[in-house]
């Protein structure tokens, strides 16, 4: 049986796509981005209710128990207390943060510096990746605490010596996140830039480094963290006194003053600076990478 031709590329009229007369319209769905990106209010109450109302039971029944065990404050004081000594002492609370953020932020900046500076070096050769990564190990594997005392005779007590304490923690998980995504870009597209005759430079810049952003990503979430405690850890051993403290020197003075109360204001000052610290590099990340990289794309639930 012979088959006209005709038929198979005939024009498409619009009358073949015309709603049948009698029947119902079709409703349009919204995409999945359309309706995630509207803002409903019952579930945003639902996420935040939850944690807001464990965190009063939690602070209610602190504050109802050491009322009720009538325990001194310098062994566990009341939340009130807290909040109490981290009024009386707002100045200096505030002083000590600014001061730890500043410590906190230039070591971070160089670990990301150099963590990525370092990755990049050892994954355009695997002689030196081989020579020098087990080192960079070794380095991390060392207390920060013995080797403190050696960098406060090389460099001084103050701000230097804190600077690179906070570097050095905060190094090595830029360093190796770097390097593990710098080596696991696709071979396929390594032989795609191959082909069209890049150099390693080239490769590096434009396919290595941005296949690497992820891990780079998840570094800076891990670095952040540590330069803040890298700092704090820092200041207990060189850290500078008087008005120019940070947190770590106001906490040594808070606990050998028996000063609880303004030693837990301290502890959680440190504590939201840090939080502070993960919310703004997560930020960045979403920021980022949601616009083509599944990690922080949304997904339809």
């Amino acid at each position: 049986m012979a088959i006209d031709k005709s038929q198979l590329t005939a024009p498409v009229s619009e009358e073949m796509y015309a709603p049948h007369p009698g029947s119902k319209p079709r409703m349009v769905k919204a995409s999945p981005e359309r309706a995630q990106s509207s803002f409903n209010p019952i579930k945003w109450l639902l996420q935040v209710l939850p944690p807001v109302v464990a965190f009063f039971v939690f602070i209610g029944g602190w504050e109802l128990i050491v009322r009720g065990m009538d325990i001194p404050p310098y062994i566990l004081p009341k939340p009130s207390d807290i909040v109490k000594a981290g009024i009386e002492n707002g100045h200096g609370l505030m002083v000590s943060v600014f001061t730890t953020i500043s410590e906190a932020v230039l070591g971070f900046i160089f670990s990301i510096i150099m963590g990525v500076c370092g990755a990049v070096l050892l994954a355009s050769s695997k002689v030196i990746e081989k020579s020098v990564y087990p080192y960079a190990v070794i380095l991390q594997t060392i207390p920060i605490v013995a080797i403190a005392p050696i960098i406060v005779i090389w460099f001084g007590a103050g701000m230097n010596a804190i600077v690179i304490i906070a570097f050095l923690i905060g190094f090595f998980p830029m360093l190796s996140n770097t390097l593990i995504g710098l080596n696991s870009t696709d071979h396929n597209m390594k032989n795609l830039f191959y082909l069209y005759n890049a150099n390693r430079f080239q490769t590096m810049w434009r396919l290595r480094i941005p296949a690497a952003l992820p891990y780079i990503v998840a570094g800076l979430k891990i670095s952040c963290t540590l330069a803040v405690i890298g700092a704090i850890v820092g200041e207990y051993i060189a850290g500078i006194g008087g008005g120019k403290g940070g947190l770590g020197y106001a906490i040594t003075v808070a606990a050998s003053r028996l000063q609880t109360p303004y030693l837990f204001a301290c502890g959680l000052s440190a504590s939201v600076l840090g939080i502070a610290f993960f919310l703004l590099v997560n930020a960045f990340s979403k920021w980022m990478l949601s616009s083509w990289h599944e990690s922080e794309m949304r997904t339809e639930n």
